[in-house]
């Protein structure tokens, strides 16, 4: 009873016992069988994270945020990937809540209607994060991707700026590039301006595609002013080719993304970016799981803001 006290972090025992049971258990490499043990319960001590992908360094953020929140507890969270696609996210979704989580953390807001109803039928706590944008199924942490893109479009159009580009993944899977480029269109559109044009990826984010795509770009439309990339990868790839080429950034044309990727602050010029407190988000959510397994009551809306940051790619 005391090995099993010690091994389940349960019940009164001594410093002194929980160490020598401790000893024992990893000289014997003994590992506890914690479905066996989780059998009365329904539940397993795990969180389930499902999220697009780990390549995007968005997303080790995320999950960065949630470890250090989960490590103070019994929890652990087990990673799902999606790759942006709807019938991954269900199959993903469907083997995950089979061992019965404590809880799950779900990229996103928008799911297809089975996704949706295994959520919402699952008797667990869910946190739907990265944006709060729309109805989620139980909680959400995140910020307004719409209002990130008018305070963007605002910043721009503030510089002076007249013939503006987009530049981002193709649309409507990216949901959260999608309504940012709805919050930048409508924000420009209340100076009289519109996208003077707009070039599309598939597949991850990547230096070379965001040279590539600067290049396509300004061979098509030459005289545009400023480019707007839905991330800081492609951003950071089309500001250093415009460099290669000696253009003067901000002044011939400037240049913005969105994350606040700092792998990136070791550029020769700084990206105008936005960061969307991606660690924050994770440190959130995670909270919300923890203290709804707990029975304790907390906020389930969660919108951060994020915040904007100038760079030497945007003139002040």
């Amino acid at each position: 009873m005391t090995v099993s006290r010690v091994l389940r972090n349960r019940g009164d025992v001594s410093a002194a016992t929980r160490e020598k049971v401790r000893e024992a258990a990893k000289r014997l490499g003994y590992v506890p069988n914690k479905i066996a043990g989780a059998l009365a319960s329904q539940r397993v001590n795990l969180v389930a994270v499902i999220i697009p992908s780990m390549s995007n360094m968005v997303f080790p953020e995320v999950m960065t945020g949630i470890s250090e929140v989960l490590d103070e507890t019994d929890l652990q969270p087990v990673v799902g990937i999606t790759n942006y696609s709807p019938e991954k996210e269900e199959e993903v979704l469907y083997e995950m809540l089979s061992w019965r989580p404590s809880g799950v953390i779900i990229a996103g807001i928008e799911h297809s209607d089975a996704a949706r109803a295994m959520l919402a039928n699952s008797g667990i706590p869910v946190v739907e994060i990265m944006d709060v944008d729309g109805t989620p199924v139980d909680a959400m942490v995140g910020i307004s991707h719409r209002r990130a893109g008018r305070k963007m479009a605002s910043a721009i159009v503030k510089a002076g700026y007249k013939r503006i580009a987009f530049l981002g993944t193709k649309m409507p899977l990216d949901h959260r590039a999608r309504k940012r480029f709805e919050g930048f269109t409508a924000e420009l559109a209340k100076s009289g301006l519109e996208i003077a044009d707009q070039e599309f990826y598939d597949g991850g984010s990547a230096l070379k595609k965001g040279r590539e795509m600067t290049q396509a770009i300004l061979e098509r439309t030459p005289d545009l002013d400023f480019l707007y990339f839905s991330n800081d990868m492609i951003g950071a790839g089309g500001l250093l080719y415009l460099l290669e080429k000696g253009v003067n950034v901000p002044g011939e044309i400037g240049l913005a993304g969105f994350n606040g990727v700092e792998l990136l602050q070791g550029l020769p010029r700084q990206l105008a970016t936005m960061n969307s407190g991606r660690d924050e988000i994770g440190h959130r959510a995670a909270e919300i799981i923890v203290a709804r397994v707990n029975g304790e009551e907390i906020d389930q809306i969660v919108e951060l803001s994020p915040k904007l940051a100038f760079g030497d790619t945007l003139k002040r």
